[in-house]
């Protein structure tokens, strides 16, 4: 392996393991401010709870964060990492060489977790900002309903992804700090309220979470799982971080997280069983027991750091739609959009299309909803699908690539075996709000399946030429003067996976739709290799020095900036004497050896006359429509400073065969008359 297809590993340390904190634990960090919460609410408030309902949710809670995050996480999935990258994309793509139909849970995972990224932002930010109306003195400023709950939560929205433009390098740096003291206030407060009450220990016994699915003390019965599993939402972002920070870095993390959160619950769960038959806290409406046990002299600290760390939770998950959607593209899954990299931190890239949906998306959200309860309906529901893909794919890796087949039954019986519970009864959450993450979803898949499906039609009927059979007469193109000069190097972008074969519509634009002179050709193609990172490139010249196929081989989390590649590439083989040096006889500054490049970028469209079935043509057109939201060619490669020529060809040479029309004759004979009034 080269140094080219692997970044150095990221080294334990104190420091990294403290970006590791800020940057993926903030969703799974947040989850205290509503899991509890909503399994009170799921079984009548308050005043109808009871000690053994609190101490086997609990119970529930500490196992689903056992066995989900830290066994099938922390020491299963993070296992199947792609050369040190994590994720469904990554994971995908170690098994898809094998089983390409594997692509469907790829497919239906990422869109579940896209979907769950919209709603992350707005449950959060919502859920901390509620918190204010636990401090009496806000009371009157908050006033009656959720206006201004709303009004809070929209605006912190909107400058959350109006810095995404920035980058967050430097912003990022006080993830780290601000999360451990999060998560020092949550250990502290829950010891707080243990020190009352050490009965709670008792959730650690796992008996009181099966006994609790079956008592009648819980009114919510077997579906109380699709509260409990809010828990553990964070766990496939922890999985989709591991690149950034290094996978022993959250093997040393993750324990002290793990025991902040487990004392955080315990120590909610004391403070219900003393307060269960407060009868002014019972009628509390939308009651927070995560806010309400925190002393009043500190609610104000709770609700600050709460929205600190609701906004960081949040920022992890945009960041991670950007690394989704980037890989996404790359793999072919969804259509190529303008990607900017606006430092140079290792990874952080900025989607501007993708931020303006998911802003739009979240703050739609917080205006539908209007209130963190209702928001939690549908949180999670997408997660769960998330979840069980992941582990399907998981199972895949370990039965072929490691070959270790029993374990990979016990996985798949396990881990698929209690997610589909939790999947199931967050399905009752289906018409109280969880409709909405489905649909997200479901957009997000057709868009994927759309682009996927268009992509293997369109495979399917290109026509390629041998470039051999046409290098004399590009030749004579380049040496006939009586046609003018089109550029001194004109590239094409091709899909063709061999050497020496290009699209037959490069060849038609070259010779017959121009036709177009140029110094140089390059026929320049793109691989994106199974390995996150990865920049090589082959050339062959056909024997001579002026086609060049230019194979880009590259890893599926590197840019794909055309430009900026192919003029490094044109240097070094003018420094080799493969190109010929290209004079520039006018410059702004001294003339340089290398001439002008222009980019002819060809665009297919769906023609009637196309010997194509009804279905296939509808999926094209829909891809084609997607195509033109999602922008330019120049925006996808990185060619908007770069001379552009853009082509419309119908996509099929194959067309159906149609009947000769027939000509009329007596067109034009003498004894023909104008009509009145014409001469």
């Amino acid at each position: 392996m080269t140094a080219a297809e692997k970044r150095p590993a990221i080294p334990i340390s104190p420091a990294a393991a403290l970006v590791a904190i800020g940057v993926v634990y903030g969703d799974i960090g947040t989850s205290p401010m509503y899991v509890m919460k909503s399994i009170v609410a799921g079984n009548g408030g308050l005043n109808s709870v009871d000690p053994q309902l609190i101490l086997g949710s609990l119970s529930l809670v500490i196992w689903t964060l056992t066995l989900l995050t830290t066994v099938k996480y922390v020491l299963v999935a993070m296992q199947a990492d792609n050369h040190g990258e994590g994720g469904i994309f990554s994971l995908y793509s170690i098994v898809r060489r094998s089983r390409k139909h594997l692509v469907v849970l790829a497919m239906v995972g990422g869109a579940a977790l896209l979907a769950d990224g919209v709603l992350t932002p707005a449950v959060t930010v919502t859920t901390a900002v509620e918190g204010l109306r636990s401090i009496p003195a806000l009371e009157l400023l908050l006033g009656p309903g959720q206006g201004r709950i709303i009004q809070i939560t929209l605006v912190i929205l909107a400058v959350l992804f109006l810095i995404q433009r920035a980058g967050t390098s430097s912003i990022g740096k006080a993830f780290g700090p601000i999360m451990t003291i999060w998560f020092l206030f949550l250990a502290g407060m829950g010891l707080y309220h243990m020190a009352g009450d050490w009965t709670v220990l008792q959730a650690l016994n796992p008996m009181l979470a099966l006994r609790v699915l079956v008592s009648p003390y819980n009114k919510m019965g077997f579906f109380i799982l699709g509260s409990v599993f809010l828990a553990t939402t964070g766990a496939e972002a922890l999985y989709s971080d591991m690149g950034h920070v290094g996978k022993g870095n959250i093997y040393i993390s993750w324990p002290f997280v793990k025991v902040c959160l487990i004392l955080n619950y315990l120590g909610q769960g004391a403070w219900l069983i003393a307060h269960r038959q407060d009868e002014e806290l019972g009628r509390m409406q939308d009651m927070n027991p995560f806010f309400e046990m925190v002393p009043s002299h500190l609610r104000l600290l709770a609700v600050l750091l709460g929205t600190l760390a609701a906004i960081i939770a949040s920022q992890a998950l945009i960041t991670g739609a950007f690394t989704m959607v980037s890989e996404a593209c790359k793999l072919d899954l969804m259509p190529h959009m303008q990607i900017i990299y606006p430092s140079r931190t290792m990874g952080q890239l900025y989607i501007p299309l993708v931020n303006t949906c998911l802003w739009v998306g979240c703050s739609l959200l917080v205006l539908y909803f209007r209130s963190s309860r209702r928001m939690e309906a549908a949180y999670g529901l997408a997660i769960t699908v998330t979840m069980l893909m992941t582990t399907m794919l998981l199972f895949v890796f370990l039965r072929d690539k490691k070959h270790r087949g029993p374990i990979a039954w016990g996985v798949l019986a396990l881990f698929g075996g209690l997610e589909l519970m939790f999947l199931l009864s967050s399905l009752t959450k289906f018409v109280e709000g969880g409709y909405v993450a489905v649909a997200l979803a479901a957009v997000l898949l057709f868009i994927m399946y759309i682009w996927h499906r268009g992509t293997q039609v369109e495979d399917t009927q290109a026509i390629y030429l041998n470039v051999d059979t046409y290098k004399d007469v590009l030749g004579q193109l380049r040496a006939d003067e009586s046609v003018p000069c089109f550029t001194d190097n004109l590239i094409y972008l091709t899909k063709s996976r061999y050497h020496n074969f290009v699209e037959r519509d490069i060849l038609y634009s070259i010779l017959e739709k121009g036709p177009k002179r140029a110094k140089a050709y390059w026929f320049v193609s793109i691989h994106v290799e199974d390995v996150p990172y990865k920049r090589e490139y082959e050339v062959e010249n056909f024997g001579t020095d002026y086609i060049f196929r230019v194979k880009l081989n590259l890893g599926f989390k590197e840019n794909q900036r055309i430009n900026v590649y192919l003029r490094q590439i044109v240097q070094e083989l003018m420094e080799s004497g493969e190109v010929p040096l290209q004079k520039q006889r006018y410059a702004v500054e001294e003339p340089g050896d290398v001439g002008g490049f222009k980019f002819c970028i060809i665009r297919k469209r769906v023609v009637p006359e196309s010997d194509l079935p009804a279905s296939d043509q509808g999926i094209l057109t829909v891809k084609y429509a997607i195509r033109h939201v999602a922008g330019s060619p120049a925006r996808w490669y990185g060619l908007e400073n770069s001379v552009l020529a853009v082509e419309y060809l119908p996509l099929f040479v194959r067309m159906k065969e149609s009947a000769p029309i027939r000509r009329k004759a007596g067109w034009g004979r003498k004894e023909d008359t104008a009509p009145a009034g014409q001469m």
